[in-house]
């Protein structure tokens, strides 16, 4: 299993000491750099501006809205950023949700599998220079003859050539459906909610999608980069106190992440068994009551999200995370220091 550095996306700031973080990670074996966006910034810009000075990490987006760009355009941002970092590029990519992509982007949101199957088949298309790009799906149609069209469209291949023809996508998703069609179609998985205790669940999920005609990887060729963060402590007391601290970023993905219809981060705890404390959470998040939502997640749930503990417990955990498929886990750091102990220890 390897190691990524997790970056985010930013807050209301961009955040001080990433190039020391990214350093560090380099020096210290990491595989990957990955970078985010929401609502704010966005991934692309970070991962170049970071990840010029580097020359060995991968560096990936975890994960571009599709719904921000063209599946062309995004098509472009991977190619050349493949070309500026000699082939390192990890293109993760995912649907979002529907009051970002309606909210935000203007777009409509529904039928995202369909929407997905067609972005990555573009995005192929223009990374092979095949042939020129066309597409007859109803989401991306190209080129477009829509309402409104001259139609003048003309199919066209990219003027450059890509450094690779085939950029490995990995895909972010959360539903048996999604997670199936992942498997099918894409190079690698992003789940926002894996864990040892959770594995088991997504299992079938994903043969079913490597069982599919035409699915390009197997189980032992397909990636998954699962996503906690990782602290090391020395005692009980301190555990139990980043432990809390977690807790509000927990009850936001439970309960703040969504409305109240569609909330598909509450869905995956439901599945996870919790049920009924997904519906309280949220119901107090939407609220208002941040606080009170937070205080019901329990102790166990966020020790099972994340990888928290002495030296020993953490080097137990991250053996368990291995044992259930992850091939990387990607993980968040507050300091250069924590990013060279925890290679260290897991060396």
């Amino acid at each position: 299993m390897k190691l990524g550095l997790q970056l985010g996306y930013w807050q209301a700031q961009p955040p001080t000491g990433v190039a020391e973080l990214v350093a560090a990670a380099e020096e210290s074996g990491f595989d990957a750099i990955f970078t985010a966006e929401a609502w704010g910034s966005d991934a692309f810009t970070p991962l170049a501006w970071w990840g010029k000075d580097t020359s060995r990490v991968r560096l990936g987006t975890s994960i571009v809205q599709m719904s921000g760009r063209a599946p062309t355009s995004i098509a472009m941002h991977a190619l050349t950023l493949d070309h500026l970092t000699g082939g390192r590029l990890i293109l993760g990519m995912g649907v979002s949700g529907p009051q970002v992509v309606e909210g935000w982007y203007g777009q409509p949101f529904a039928k995202p599998l369909a929407r997905t199957r067609e972005v990555v088949d573009i995005i192929r298309q223009v990374l092979a220079r095949e042939a020129p790009v066309t597409n007859d799906g109803p989401h991306y149609p190209l080129p477009f003859r829509g309402e409104g069209s001259i139609g003048l469209g003309k199919p066209l291949k990219p003027i450059t050539h890509p450094l690779r023809a085939d950029i490995p996508i990995w895909l972010g998703a959360e539903g048996p459906k999604n997670v199936a069609q992942t498997a099918e179609i894409a190079d690698g998985w992003i789940p926002i909610f894996y864990t040892p205790k959770s594995a088991g669940m997504y299992q079938p999920w994903l043969d079913e999608g490597f069982a599919r005609p035409g699915a390009r990887r197997t189980r032992e060729t397909f990636e998954i980069a699962a996503t906690c963060h990782m602290q090391i402590v020395e005692n009980a007391e301190q555990k139990q106190m980043v432990i809390d601290a977690m807790k509000p970023y927990v009850s936001l993905y439970m309960g703040g992440m969504g409305a109240e219809s569609m909330n598909f981060h509450n869905q995956v705890f439901t599945r996870m068994g919790y049920e009924e404390l997904s519906a309280q959470v949220q119901q107090l998040y939407l609220s208002g009551e941040k606080d009170k939502a937070t205080a019901l997640i329990p102790d166990e749930l966020v020790d099972d999200l994340h990888i928290i503990g002495t030296p020993a417990e953490v080097q137990d955990k991250v053996a368990a995370w291995e044992d259930t498929g992850v091939t990387t886990l990607l993980l968040s750091f507050r300091n250069a220091e924590e990013i060279r102990r925890t290679a260290e220890l897991l060396a």
